[in-house]
């Protein structure tokens, strides 16, 4: 009985982890999306060509509506607006473009973890907009958001926010331009965004496997017990 206590122990925990985790939690057991390079690492294996992402954005009263911008269908890079972050002034409409960039610019400082996307508009922004750039798990992930003018630099670090679904990296911009995510090529230890997912998905994964291994053994201890007892019972 108490082996099955703590089982169940475990599970009631398992839960309450389970609950207390953003959604992302459950994205780690699910099998992750394969990435589109513009130029694949040599562990991609086969691989299909990035999207190109266009929206068009209407303005009402003078006012930019609230939309969203996404490289489709394999959504690597999504950009959010919200009301009036655009300046709209004499415009009835904004068109955003999102462009995989070719070849691909590789700094020498920096190495890039996603690919490079040119990311144009025909109004530009008064008030922050989301981007949100999702990345491979072939690779060490990306720390930071790199941002230039041009595809050959030079590059700025625009950071990144510290909570992210997993495999994807969350920032704000106030321009447009190019962008990639990446790190500092001396860098030994890189920082995951993702990182806050890793130890809840271990320690579920460690209930799991209790779990499922303690269930033999009380099922044994139980088929035991009442053969213990008719031994007891038989002595004088």
């Amino acid at each position: 009985m108490r082996r099955l206590g703590l089982l169940a122990s475990a599970a009631v925990i398992y839960l309450l982890a389970a609950w207390m985790v953003a959604p992302g939690f459950y994205d780690g057991f699910t099998p992750q999306q394969p990435y589109n390079w513009v130029c694949p690492p040599p562990q991609a294996g086969s691989n299909l060509s990035p999207n190109s992402g266009h929206q068009v954005i209407k303005v009402v009263g003078g006012i930019s509506d609230a939309n969203s911008a996404f490289t489709n269908p394999d959504t690597q890079v999504v950009l959010g607006f919200n009301f009036g972050v655009f300046d709209s002034t004499g415009k009835t409409q904004i068109t955003v473009d999102i462009k995989p960039v070719s070849p691909c610019p590789k700094p020498s400082s920096i190495t890039f973890a996603t690919n490079t996307y040119n990311i144009t508009a025909d109004a530009p922004l008064v008030k922050k907009a989301s981007l949100v750039m999702r990345f491979s798990d072939l690779i060490p992930a990306p720390s930071t958001v790199y941002y230039a003018t041009s595809p050959d630099g030079p590059w700025t670090s625009i950071g990144a926010l510290s909570e992210a679904q997993p495999f994807t990296i969350d920032t704000t911009i106030d321009k447009f331009g190019y962008y990639a995510a990446g790190y500092p090529s001396s860098a030994v230890s890189r920082s995951n965004p993702g990182s806050s997912q890793i130890l809840p998905i271990a320690i579920a994964v460690l209930i799991i496997a209790v779990i499922v291994a303690g269930f033999p053994l009380a099922i044994i201890r139980r088929r035991r017990t009442p053969d213990a007892g008719d031994e007891d019972d038989s002595e004088p």
